[in-house]
């Protein structure tokens, strides 16, 4: 099983299957607008821009699971991460990413790359997952992680 199996609905609405990033290395993060670490999206931005010739994907999950902080319908979310972040990267439609309505996408992430103490949920918004070319997660960061630590780990999978 690989995270190519699994398909999203865009922020647009449009079903998309992960199967199309095949072989490249992916950043998959649950984001928020209204968040404290909302400033990641530059970082984040920025690793998308300089990797993605590279084959590096960035993925953003907007969820509004965590302290209600992204209130947004799918345009307003769009809007805002690009008149602010310049993202360019694909985003998706808001996403449940813990409990039992939790996409099922993030439960294969969390089965693979449990967080601290073995916890299988998600605690925070900006949660990251690192996936390598073979669509298998191979780490998973903190919201306190800043993006940009993770150049080098990114350059490895490259």
């Amino acid at each position: 099983m690989s995270v190519y199996q699994f398909t999203a609905k865009d922020i647009r609405g449009e079903e998309v299957s992960l199967s199309q990033f095949e072989g490249k290395v992916l950043l998959i993060i649950n984001t928020a607008s209204k968040c404290g670490f909302t400033p990641q999206y530059k970082e984040l931005q920025e690793l998308y821009e300089t990797y993605k010739e590279r084959g590096l994907v960035v993925l953003g999950f907007p969820s509004n699971q965590f302290g209600g902080q992204e209130p947004g319908s799918e345009e307003q979310i769009a809007e805002f991460c690009q008149i602010n972040y310049g993202v360019s990267f694909p985003m998706f439609a808001k996403t449940e990413v813990k409990g039992d309505h939790a996409h099922p996408l993030f439960t294969y992430l969390c089965d693979q790359a449990p967080g601290i103490l073995g916890t299988k949920q998600i605690k925070w918004n900006f949660t990251k997952f690192l996936v390598d070319k073979r669509g298998e997660v191979v780490s998973r960061y903190g919201a306190n992680t800043k993006p940009i630590k993770l150049k080098e780990e990114i350059e490895s999978l490259l």
